[in-house]
């Protein structure tokens, strides 16, 4: 399944154009709420897919029937650039454990690079629905790398994948490689440059989500 968040008229098609803009992008504290505020639409979409049990619960007067989620998914997210992204999905999902993967482009000398993961840490996501975040879909190496490590970890019950902007040739790359998992995005461009950034994308725009020191490049 594929969810396409601007294909629903709404508020969030308000902060893409807000983190597409070349000139509101510098706002680097707006920059990163945007992708904090998709992360929480996001979240609410995917919890209309989760179980449900039904409880009571007592309020002052009586007793009143209520639904709550069967299990807290787990939020993962590719460091660094995921962060806001996953800091959203936990605004909604507060009760979430959260995983957290290490990973990088390394250049060859020809120009040619392959993904490099280094670290992953994570409770026991064995049986568990898992949410992995990271804000570009461009080329879909560093995704598929990450995702299928933590399914050869563990026996993951469902695995939805979320991203800001993907590009058509990431999107095809997940699906062939990751056919069960479930895709979130907020809007699929057609093109990528020969350096991988997607068009229109959001250009370099990976200057403006951290701190200097951790500043880190939208390439994936």
């Amino acid at each position: 399944m594929i969810f396409e968040l601007n294909k629903t008229d709404s508020i969030a098609n308000t902060f893409i154009a807000e983190m597409r803009d070349e000139v509101v992008q510098k706002d680097s504290m707006r920059f990163r709420k945007n992708l904090e505020r998709l992360g929480a639409f996001f979240a609410y979409e995917i919890s209309k897919t989760l179980s449900y049990t039904e409880i009571d619960t007592q309020t002052p007067l009586g007793i009143a029937k209520s639904k709550v989620l069967a299990q807290q998914p787990v939020l993962a997210t590719i460091l660094r650039a995921g962060i806001p992204m996953q800091q959203g999905l936990l605004s909604v999902f507060d009760q979430a454990e959260a995983a957290f993967i290490t990973a990088y482009r390394k250049t060859k000398k020809s120009g040619d690079f392959i993904i490099q993961m280094e670290h992953i840490s994570a409770p026991d996501l064995e049986d568990k629905v898992v949410i992995l975040a990271d804000p570009m879909l461009a080329t879909g190496l560093s995704m598929v790398l990450c995702a299928k490590e933590l399914i050869n970890r563990y026996k993951i019950k469902k695995l939805h994948i979320v991203a800001a902007i993907a590009s058509t040739e990431g999107v095809k790359h997940v699906r062939a490689n990751l056919p069960k998992a479930d895709l979130w995005l907020g809007a699929i461009d057609e093109e990528m440059t020969s350096k991988s950034y997607i068009v229109p994308g959001l250009g370099d725009a990976g200057i403006w989500l951290m701190e200097p020191r951790l500043n880190f490049i939208f390439k994936h």
